[in-house]
């Protein structure tokens, strides 16, 4: 039987695996996260242990609930566009101590960086904190929701790349 607090703690604290699709969709290759998430989602059996969210812009109140959770997962990837001047597509691991500055507002709790956050959770809980990134092209300045052909073309082969790092088994549906 289950206590009380263990009754209060989300799904995201207690499977072995949390991925995070975080970005705008609003604004274009932004939305890069999401779109992987939801790619994963439509086309991938994601398994029991691993919890895969849409954190979308709200992705530091995620964080902070983890940080403060009792229970952690295991393992965190977070999936994010950023812009480190490479091809429009090209998706890539990056340390979460590299988290661009301009990025750091997307993620902070009271002007926390990411990067510490992410360091305090892989460091003091042991967690294993990844970040995937995919390089964006040009940001609109003003609402334009959809990615531009070059990121959208970047989806499957991301994925591929999260179905081997973090599900374990091939799980592309309709291949079972």
């Amino acid at each position: 039987m289950a206590t009380m607090q263990e009754d209060v703690i989300p799904d995201f604290c207690s499977k072995p695996a949390l991925i995070l699709g975080c970005g705008n969709v609003f604004f274009g290759d932004d939305g890069f996260g999401c779109a992987l998430a939801e790619y994963l989602e439509t086309h991938f059996d994601v398994p029991g242990s691993v919890c895969l969210l849409d954190a979308g812009t709200g992705v530091r109140k995620l964080l902070f609930t983890l940080c403060l959770s009792p229970v952690r997962p295991r393992r965190l990837l977070i999936i994010d566009a950023v812009d480190f001047g490479r091809e429009p597509g090209e998706w890539f691991e990056i340390d979460p101590a590299e988290i661009p500055a301009v990025k750091l507002d997307d993620f902070s709790m009271h002007q926390m960086p990411t990067s510490n956050l992410l360091r305090e959770l892989q460091q003091q809980t042991g967690v294993e904190v990844r970040v995937l990134a995919c390089q964006t092209g040009p940001l609109p300045e003003q609402v334009c929701p959809g990615l531009s052909e070059a990121v959208r073309r970047a989806l499957p082969h991301a994925a591929e790349w999260v179905e081997r790092e973090y599900f374990g088994v091939p799980a592309r549906l309709g291949l079972r």
